[in-house]
């Protein structure tokens, strides 16, 4: 194995997009059309890691100082597709978040008819870290189900199940309580596999007719309304993600504060998130 150091600095592309010029692969995609130069000089790879002293202009203009990370909590309404665009032609999240906020990325996902806590941020690091497996914070979830079922229908999720040959952890379940022909329970996960509450049900017989995400790890839907974003203080992202403290606080209720009117052009090639 090589012993040879890394060279200082961060990658082009992830420098362009904390700057808010676009996402990592879209960055990646404009620097292959040599739309991107370093000092001087027009680039075609992102294989290049660059400084803060180097001059970086996109289009013949300077690059623009990188942004703070940052973080929302939005409540997805049902009906709504997390992508940047639908191939389907579908109404994604990002037409129907507020104009004010700047260009954001998920962390995660929520299937089109589920709702609930959706995190937000501009921060492709922040995105992976708070999804990676090995970060195991918890996510909960609460579930409508149609049937009559019994606390011992859901041992197999409480032990693991096996779906097509795809493991699934156990899960938390708690059976809330009957509402005629529906039951309401409380479902906590620490992975997000693709539809995994939905399909987990089903394999035990029953169906999700209502799934609404409440928490994601210490971050909480509380009473927002849906379609409503917050943005998370800075204070609390120093706790929860150890981010630097010299970064001033911001202002906001509860931990939240609502995001600020300036507004970072979007890029023009809305490519999906990373």
């Amino acid at each position: 194995m090589s012993d040879k150091p890394s060279p200082p600095g961060d990658r082009i592309a992830k420098v362009l997009a904390r700057a808010g010029v676009a996402s990592r692969r879209a960055a990646e995609r404009m620097i292959a059309e040599g739309r991107v130069a370093v000092n001087g000089k027009r680039i075609d790879s992102p294989a290049l890691n660059v400084t803060a002293t180097d001059r970086i202009t996109v289009d013949g203009k300077p690059l623009a100082e990188p942004e703070p990370e940052r973080l929302w909590l939005y409540h997805k309404p049902p009906g709504l597709v997390t992508t940047t665009s639908d191939e389907k032609g579908r109404r994604t999240i990002f037409d129907a978040l507020p104009p004010e906020l700047p260009r954001v990325i998920t962390v995660g996902r929520l299937d089109l008819n589920s709702e609930g806590l959706l995190l937000l941020t501009n921060d492709g690091a922040i995105k992976r870290r708070l999804e990676l497996p090995s970060t195991g914070w918890l996510r909960k979830y609460r579930v409508r189900i149609n049937g009559r079922p019994q606390d011992a229908d859901f041992a197999p999720l409480r032990k693991g199940l096996t779906i097509a040959g795809e493991r699934f952890q156990p899960m938390t379940v708690t059976l809330d309580r009957q509402q005629g022909a529906n039951a309401w329970l409380t479902i906590a996960l620490r992975e997000g596999r693709n539809r995994e509450i939905r399909r987990a049900i089903e394999d035990i017989g029953f169906t999700v007719n209502r799934l609404i995400r409440v928490s994601y790890g210490p971050f909480q839907l509380g009473t927002m309304k849906p379609g409503e974003v917050q943005e998370v203080r800075r204070r609390v992202l120093r706790d929860q993600l150890g981010l630097d403290s010299a970064e001033t606080d911001s202002g906001g209720p509860s931990g939240t504060a609502k995001a600020k009117s300036r507004r970072p052009q979007r890029p023009r090639n809305r490519s999906k998130p990373d």
